[in-house]
């Protein structure tokens, strides 16, 4: 009896483990995750009346604490814990069509309600979404295969298997030598360096040494530049209507020679958002910053300068989130984003950051970074130096800063209070008739006892006069306003003033008598301290350097700089995004849902915010880069929206292995893109051949699983710069003014400056795609054909196309035409005796392998059919040779076609 019990007891304890193990399997099983499960069905079903934009009833399920509020009913609609009584739920269940939710749109199944049932019962838990979680250190998985080269392959083999895929074999020697060096210097590489890898024994060791040769060459910085370009918007002219020129191009430099240097980059990204304020900013710094004056400026008569200045920093908001962040930001511009978790206010507490800088969409551009020369700056370094002892460091750096930049100088298009005067155009300057007079509002006189100013004054014997506090106030200072031969600068000197006054202009001339004619013309104002050191005996000297350096011709750059206190603006946030329908006032600050606050002892300004944006802490900015990057490689990122990580881009395809190279970006390689890059052209995921199986086509046609080798149509730089380098005539030269390679007339008409596309000579022709001149009105016309970005607004991402257009530019482009003769002459000269054996020494200089027997007889019969063509007509060889006036042979023109269909070969313009 006893034996019996002991049984029935240790039976019951085992019947009720295996209930509480499978009350706690069922427990785990039926815990909802709001990310995966519940925000796809409230984006999809319910957030288009019940969101940022829309809140019929007063109910949005954008953020918990607005879902659980009280509704315009008094109640609130989900009631954590109880679906029974949570209206939510009994609008989805209700057959009332006027009642049931969504309204007047098809019911939701009742997997998908009793899925929410479910999560309100289990208490309406929220969830961050995935990109919005700062990035942490990720398992590997733990896979063993000799296929696997590095840790970043198991992530690509480890989901092969789940998908029961296998790798495919590793791509041919001359297929890996051209797809990694289009993808890592956008070009072909060295002969030298090419015979090397092809005819080397050890071929992972050669492959080694030729990616660390392409990362070391100056070509790596040229390619990765043109990626960069389009995020910040680069264009060599500054949009719109008019889209007249703009000198930017040391911007663009810049970016070249920060790739090449394997600039880490956090460092890159601080640069450019606030270099200018680094204590003591070198001049490529200050370039730098130039990243945010690629925003488009607004040059045409009657148009308001604060409403484009406003536009631009708006602008810069947007390229920073979505080109930086990959998150579309740009939404809550106008209302709380419909989405995500980004309130309508915090938009301008961010664009804070922006809105406190000197530029004023005015058409000179200011500020503009100086580019002195060496003899330039180093008279610019003695001077400073010279006042640093005279007068102490934070008067050398005032000076400096103006030296450098003009700043901070007063636009005389802000002026107001206009007697006899107008603001030429609306936009341009002050100009001054007669008995005129005007007001520059709150200008800091605090120590002030010069006015630095630029001026164009046609009449002599006028008197100007500055008044303090009003038009009839104490006179600051009387003088004669000399005539002068164009634009100007004139220092004027007074006794020393104090605190922050409107200062009223006055301009008279007894000898002038038409009442309507302008006779002056104001640029800017400068108030400031005199020179120092008077009364030293190198003062005269050290004076005359000053004046030498504010009055030099100098290239210059728009660039980014700080108002000072006195001109300090104050935020709103815009109602509807309307700039003129300011609400309440707001400080700078960042979205408070990406739940990790500002780095200690950062500022409110641009410095503070790069600080936030290079924090480790980011989850965006290490995520975005390491997408982009094998995005660049593969032809889509695993995040393929680049633009949006947010819940409505797309899932990403490996979440772990995402992390994961984020992760390493930052922590294992201090931010080296070069690092970065090496790791994933060294993976055996990337070295697998492109070749498409029936079974690949049924499992996986777009390749998202990478079991095999992406093959993506090149960009237009890539097939540019391919071509110049087969053909024997691409340019090494880098850096300096956009140049312009041939295109047809007619593309440029530019009404209001007469401006004219002049075709370049000499080796200027044949420099490589980046340095192409970019008109953002009348792009180059084949690099749009093949999808280059417009650069209006910031492009995150490339979405190729295939159009009919594309084989015309590549077949009938003179520029093209024109690399097809210099391909043939090449064939000619080292191709051999006949036609066949040119042939496949054309082939093999541009895929660097040995032509297919039928491949070779397709070219030859082209061949000999176009030769029987121009054996008929000389005139014709002629016209296709491009000179008229020389007689060419037939067979000439032959071959000349026949490099122009290899060029326009489907695995020439891919990458296979």
């Amino acid at each position: 009896m006893l034996l019996n019990r002991k049984i029935l007891f240790a039976a019951g304890f085992v019947l009720v483990a295996v209930a509480l193990a499978a009350f706690s399997l069922f427990s785990s099983e039926k815990e909802i995750d709001f990310n995966s499960q519940v925000k796809p069905i409230l984006n999809k079903k319910c957030i288009a009346c019940h969101g940022g934009v829309k809140q019929q009833g007063g109910f949005s399920v954008l953020f918990r604490e607005e879902a659980l509020a009280k509704t315009k009913s008094g109640k609130a609609a989900i009631i954590p814990g109880n679906p029974e009584d949570s209206e939510f739920i009994k609008r989805l269940k209700s057959n009332d069509p006027e009642e049931r939710m969504p309204y007047k749109h098809p019911a939701l199944n009742n997997d998908e309600i009793d899925l929410l049932s479910s999560w309100v019962k289990q208490g309406a838990k929220w969830g961050k979404h995935w990109a919005y979680v700062s990035v942490k250190p990720t398992e590997v998985p733990d896979v063993d295969n000799d296929w696997v080269r590095n840790d970043l392959d198991k992530f690509i083999f480890a989901k092969l298997e789940e998908n029961k895929l296998q790798p495919s074999k590793t791509a041919d020697k001359a297929t890996l030598l051209r797809r990694v060096s289009l993808d890592l210097i956008g070009t072909y590489p060295s002969d030298r360096l090419a015979r090397f890898y092809l005819s080397s024994k050890n071929e992972q060791q050669a492959y080694n040494i030729l990616v660390d040769s392409l990362l070391a060459s100056p070509k790596f910085g040229e390619r990765w530049a043109s990626m960069w370009l389009d995020i910040a918007r680069y264009a060599d002219t500054k949009g719109y209507e008019s889209d007249p020129n703009r000198n930017i191009w040391a911007y663009r430099d810049w970016v070249i020679r920060a790739f090449n240097q394997d600039m880490p980059y956090n460092r890159f990204i601080s640069d450019q958002i606030a270099g200018d304020l680094f204590p003591n900013p070198t001049d490529a710094q200050y370039i730098a910053t130039a990243f945010s004056r690629n925003t488009p400026t607004n040059d045409e008569g009657g148009t308001n300068n604060e409403e484009f200045r406003t536009a631009a920093v708006l602008d810069r908001v947007n390229a920073t989130w979505e080109g930086l962040m990959s998150t579309t930001f740009s939404c809550v511009q106008c209302h709380s984003h419909p989405y995500d978790p980004f309130k309508h206010d915090e938009y301008y507490k961010f664009m804070s950051y922006f809105n406190n800088t000197r530029d004023e969409d005015v058409p000179e551009e200011y500020p503009l970074f100086k580019n002195f020369n060496d003899s330039l700056k180093n008279q610019l370094s003695h001077l400073t130096g010279w006042v640093k002892t005279v007068s102490g460091k934070e008067r050398a750096a005032e000076m400096e800063l103006f030296l450098k930049t003009g700043q901070p100088a007063i636009n005389s298009t802000t002026a107001d209070q206009l007697v006899n005067s107008v603001i030429g155009n609306n936009n341009i300057a002050l100009y001054f008739k007669n008995s005129s007079s005007a007001r520059l509002k709150s200008v800091d006189l605090e120590n002030v006892d010069q006015l630095i100013l630029r001026y164009n004054c046609s009449k002599a014997n006028g008197t100007m006069t500055l008044h303090a506090g009003s038009l009839n106030g104490p006179v600051i200072k009387s003088w004669k306003l000399a005539q002068t031969q164009g634009y100007q600068n004139v220092e004027i000197n007074f006794p020393k003033q104090s605190g922050v006054k409107d200062v009223y202009l006055k301009y008279t001339n007894p000898s002038v008598k038409n009442p309507d004619e302008f006779m002056v013309y104001f640029d800017w104002f400068y108030f400031t301290k005199q020179f120092p050191g008077k009364g030293r005996p190198e003062y005269l000297a050290y004076k005359k350097t000053f004046t030498g350096l504010m009055d030099a011709q100098v290239p210059t750059t728009p660039i980014m700089v700080e108002n000072p206190l006195a001109m300090r603006r104050k935020n709103y946030v815009f109602e509807r995004g309307a700039w003129t329908s300011k609400g309440k006032e707001v400080k700078a600050a960042v979205p408070n849902s990406l739940a990790f606050a500002m780095p200690k002892n950062a500022p409110d300004n641009r410095m503070g915010l790069a600080m936030w944006l290079t924090d480790k802490r980011n989850p965006l900015v290490s995520r975005t880069m390491v997408n982009r990057l094998w995005e660049q490689l593969y032809g889509a990122g695993l995040v393929e929206t680049l633009e949006d990580m947010g819940t409505q881009g797309m899932a990403p395809t490996h979440q772990e292995l995402l992390d994961f190279m984020a992760y390493q970006f930052m922590y294992q390689y201090n931010w080296s893109v070069k690092k970065m890059l090496k790791e994933l052209v060294m993976m055996a995921t990337y070295r697998q051949d492109s070749k498409v199986s029936e079974e690949l086509k049924e499992k996986d046609l777009f390749n998202k699983f990478y079991a095999r080798g992406s093959r993506v149509r090149l960009s237009a730089e890539q097939i540019r710069d391919q071509g110049l380098a087969v053909c024997g005539v691409l340019s090494n030269k880098m850096y300096g003014p956009p140049v312009m390679p041939w295109q047809p007339q007619g593309i440029w008409f530019s009404p209001y400056n007469g401006a004219k596309w002049i075709t370049s000579g000499g080796e200027e022709q044949y420099r490589r795609g980046i340095y192409t001149y970019w008109k953002r009105t009348a792009p180059y016309p084949s690099a749009i054909a093949f999808d280059g970005a417009s650069r209006v607004v910031c492009s995150p991402r490339r979405i190729r196309t295939n159009t009919p257009l594309q084989a015309l530019v590549t077949l009938n482009d003179s520029v093209y035409i024109d690399l097809a003769r210099k391909l043939a002459l090449r064939m000619e000269k080292t191709g051999g005796n006949n036609s066949q054996a040119k042939i496949a020494r054309g082939y093999e200089m541009i895929l660097y392998k040995s032509i297919p027997q039928n491949r070779l007889k397709v070219f030859e019969d082209l061949y000999t059919k176009a030769f029987e063509e121009f054996k008929k007509n000389s005139a014709s060889v002629s016209a296709f040779m491009g000179d008229k006036q020389k007689k060419y042979k037939p067979e000439e023109a032959a071959m000349v076609l026949v490099a122009n269909a290899m060029l326009n070969l489907d695995e020439v313009v891919t990458k296979n």
